[in-house]
């Protein structure tokens, strides 16, 4: 077997809507192909041994066991191949259960396509079970070593790309409240929501989080002084850089027992309490001195009592949690370190931050504190006596954590609150101690000890005992608060051709409601008048440009099929999805051989739309219209024909639609129809005679129309939006060149050449085509263009694109050649006389059809590079016709007043 390719989805695909993360594995079963399971000797046997858990697996059967009996009675080894992968990251601590194995086009080259939690897990399991299916057919057996090796491999994956505990409770927060989020490249920051309403954090820290308010918390003696002066029960203490100042701070402190601490540490690190002498003391100055950046440490009195961590965030207390210090209970038998090393038996616990609890670790303090309470580490202390091995309860350094949310008093509510604002953080984390969290610390002389910005969440969702809290839950409220999701309108644009017309279009009407748009095309990248990032921008990183932009309030997203099958869509839902025609194009590419499944390629935009959203589909194409049976949103259909069955019975029923009728562009519902301007008046239509710009139009109206566009800013966006270079570059851009025009368009698929006749063949004068065709298209649509272009010339130049895509010199323009010969001579048009001829090079071929150019003519170049091609047309064009017109001097809107006479009842 050989893996011919592999790629990873992030979207809605082509495979699933609903399961985004998916590998893609392209294999090529070689010597295996059609050998089935049962014809291999041992390897049913074989599997079973190494991987007995497949049992689990269902597949189609319907139960348990169902794969097993699928795999004994015989099936081909893609199937095989896509269980163990799924199955090795089950066995990781990775549950994935989406799967799919189909056969290509290509005899004995499978698809083998499943999920994943970890992007580089899901790969390596790919290669994993390849590897390990091989192994079995070859040997009969996979060893235990080897699967062992690939799953801590695995499981390393999932521990590097952890998000830790406090940052994966607030994803799956937001999760659970439908607002998308995404890792940002910088920082370990995660973005939530798109474009202007987007929130950011790190770790817990939010973008609402003020700087002043974590540099103030960071200063611990500075936080002291700032509380104890808004009347706030702080330890009396002082701040010292010098050992030499020690003992003079023990003295202004009081006296023993103290505690030492570095002025800027966190997690526990360099803190010693419960000090009682100057030895203990001069220790604890060294560990405090070396944990601080500044070199500077803080001598405090120390209060006894249960330490205490309450969150606040956004004002309010959200959960209270006593820590616990590491610490063994004595069984009458154990030593303690046999003890710890049971204790951290536990699965919950595990080195760093990811996990619910630490590891216990031994160093010099543990054997301090264990000495101070007349224990050794080889001691057997008796049976339920507890033997602490941490002065501090940080869960960092093995801690528990216990809830006592429920248990604090009202009034340490307020004042914790209180203090929070006091230092100027929205999420903090404030250590108190005291006898008892449930009276007023006043009352027993508890003290707050310090507020921490960035606090862990830990403890709080996931308590030793005691209620977990979802404070990831009030993170989400403060950031996102009502019903708000973080959300921008995403209007997207697919089909086999208009799409970027269209695109820009719906940007250029939604510009005119003073929204800030973010939109992506075949040329670029836009954020409102400027182009963010040049470039055939239409798949999903382009989409992640424009909605992590914090100043884009509408995004409208060109989204071709190259993008949805290489990663998916950028966004998971959409508001409206727009799929304009599909008609054969690309086919032959990434294993979509058929116009059917090329269909199925831009159905996931429709399938995508939101339940309150639309999708606006072309009700003159079958297989587009049938794509309504699989949205989960509103439907609305446009058509050039009024009189379309389809869109009949939907507007009776009351659904939406948008209809070329006496010469408007209108919507319709029901018994009401809504004119919002004539054609003629629409310049991308050529005054009306390019019905494929009609039909752009009608989707592009019908589409801002859903999202409650005025008709007002409709009608001013028809109105000025013109088939130029600087609108639509590539797109009907017609050039007046004195004696003769010139037309621009970026036709290179039999419909789209269907199209431009439509409007070509009414030109009054000769008609001269330099026509050609992308190299990786297949051969019949060489001889389709052809036949097209003979059918639509008087002359014709046949050229080829620099970038062959694979195709030898000269082959495309030979196919072409052919299929203008074959229309000929199948005598369509007796009266044909079209002149043809091949010149390879474009800017050659440009220039012969531009020098030929007689009075009345036009020249009509179907170019692989529009930029160059505008280039040689404005090069030879007459001074006087250089001036583009302004915006202004196209047709304003109509009136309100005018509006209301365009409703008919």
């Amino acid at each position: 077997m050989k893996i011919l390719k592999l790629q990873t989805l992030r979207g809605p695909n082509y495979w699933s809507i609903r399961h985004h993360k998916l590998v893609i594995m392209r294999l090529d079963l070689e010597d295996l192909y059609e050998k089935y399971t049962s014809d291999i000797p041992g390897f049913y046997q074989g599997l079973i041994e190494v991987l007995p858990s497949l049992v689990e697996h269902y597949c189609s059967p319907g139960v348990k066991g169902g794969f097993l009996s699928r795999l004994e009675k015989g099936t081909l080894m893609g199937h095989v191949i896509e269980h163990v992968a799924l199955e090795l990251q089950q066995l990781a601590e990775m549950p994935v259960v989406f799967g799919r194995t189909r056969e290509t086009s290509s005899p004995g080259v499978f698809q083998v396509v499943l999920e994943y939690k970890n992007e580089q897990a899901g790969r390596y399991a790919a290669r994993a079970a390849v590897r390990l299916c091989q192994s079995i057919v070859q040997t009969g057996k996979y060893l235990v070593e080897e699967l062992q090796q690939d799953l801590e491999d695995l499981k390393e994956f999932k521990n590097q790309a952890s998000l830790g505990p406090s940052t994966e409770a607030i994803v799956k927060e937001a999760e659970a409240r439908g607002i998308p989020w995404a890792k940002l490249g910088a920082r370990f920051m995660i973005q939530f929501g798109y474009g202007i309403n987007q929130k950011r954090i790190q770790a817990t820290l939010s973008s609402q989080t003020g700087i002043l308010g974590v540099e103030l918390a960071c200063d611990k003696e500075g936080t002291k002084r700032t509380l104890k002066d808004s009347g706030i029960p702080v330890p009396s203490g002082t701040v010292i850089r010098y050992f030499d100042e020690l003992q003079d701070a023990i003295k202004d402190v009081g006296s023993y027992p103290i505690v030492i601490k570095p002025l800027d540490g966190n997690h526990g690190r360099g803190i010693t309490i419960d000090i009682r002498n100057w030895e203990e003391a001069e220790e604890a100055y060294n560990l405090a001195s070396k944990a601080s950046k500044t070199k500077t440490v803080i001598v405090e009195r120390y209060y006894t009592g249960k330490d205490h961590r309450v969150l606040v965030v956004n004002g309010k207390v959200v959960a209270v949690a006593e820590r616990v210090p590491a610490h063994v209970i004595g069984d009458g038998k154990s030593t303690i370190v046999e003890l710890i090393e049971e204790t951290n038996k536990n699965p919950q616990r595990g080195d760093g931050h990811d996990n619910i609890l630490t590891r216990i670790t031994v160093d010099r303090s543990t054997h301090a504190i264990l000495e101070r309470q007349g224990y050794k580490i080889d001691s057997r202390p008796r049976k339920g006596k507890i033997c602490f091995l941490r002065a501090t309860a940080n869960l960092s350094t093995g801690g528990i954590a216990i809830d006592r949310t429920d248990e604090i008093h009202p009034e340490n509510a307020w004042l914790l609150s209180r203090a929070a604002k006091i230092v100027g953080l929205d999420i903090a984390g404030i250590d108190v101690v005291t006898e008892d969290i449930s009276r007023p610390l006043r009352a027993v002389e508890g003290v707050i000890i310090e507020i921490n910005a960035a606090p862990g969440f830990r403890m709080h969702v996931a308590p030793s005992r005691g209620l977990a809290r979802n404070v990831a839950g009030a993170v989400m409220d403060m950031l996102f608060p009502g019903s708000n999701n973080g959300r921008i309108p995403i209007l997207t644009v697919t089909g086999t051709n208009g799409k970027t017309t269209t695109t820009r279009l719906l940007a250029h009407i939604m510009k005119q409601t003073g929204k800030v748009v973010g939109y992506t095309t075949t040329d670029g990248t836009y954020i409102g008048e400027y182009l963010a990032e040049a470039g055939d921008n239409t798949g999903p990183q382009s989409a992640h440009l424009i909605l992590s932009d914090p100043t884009v309030e509408v995004a409208v997203l060109e989204t071709a099929r190259g993008g949805i099958l290489r990663s998916g869509l950028g966004f998971s839902v959409c508001e409206v999805g727009i799929v304009l025609n599909v008609t054969a194009d690309h086919l032959g590419l990434g294993d979509i051989d058929t116009v059917e499944q090329l269909a199925q390629v831009k159905s996931v935009v429709a399938e995508s739309v939101m339940p309150k959203g639309y999708a606006v589909l072309n009700a003159e194409d079958p297989l587009v219209a049938a794509m309504a049976d699989k949205v989960k949103g509103q439907v609305a259909y446009f058509s050039m024909d009024p009189d379309n069955e389809l869109v009949l019975k939907h507007t009776e029923k009351g659904g939406l639609a948008a209809v070329y009728e006496n010469g408007y562009i209108s919507i319709v519902r029901g018994d009401w129809t809504l004119r919002i301007e004539k054609a003629v008046n629409v310049p991308i239509t050529m005054a009306g005679k390019a019905p494929f710009m009609i039909a752009n139009a009608l989707a592009a109206c019908l589409a801002v129309f859903t999202r409650g566009v005025e008709i007002e800013h409709i009608r001013k966006g028809l109105s000025t939006f013109v088939a130029s270079v600087y609108q639509t570059p590539g797109r009907m851009n017609m050039f007046n060149m004195g004696i003769y025009h010139a037309l621009v368009d970026y036709a290179h698929n039999p419909a789209s050449y269907k199209a431009l006749g439509g409007f070509v063949r009414n030109w009054p004068g000769k008609r001269i085509g330099v026509v050609g065709g992308p190299g990786d298209r297949r051969d019949e649509d060489f001889i389709s263009l052809g036949e097209l272009a003979a059918d639509i010339f008087d002359e014709i130049i046949i050229k080829e694109d620099d970038d062959t895509r694979g195709r030898p010199r000269g082959n495309a323009a030979e196919l072409i050649d052919q299929g203008v010969k074959q229309f000929l001579n199948q005598g369509k048009d007796s009266e044909s006389k079209v002149i043809y001829e091949s010149i390879l090079d474009e800017k050659s071929a440009i220039n012969t059809a531009l020098d030929r150019a007689t009075s009345e003519s036009l020249v009509v170049i179907l170019p692989e590079s529009v930029g160059r091609a505008i280039s040689l047309i404005e090069a030879r064009k007459p001074v006087k016709n250089l001036v583009e017109l302004p915006e202004s001097n196209f047709k304003s809107p109509k009136s309100s007043e005018e509006l209301k006479t365009s409703i008919v009842h």
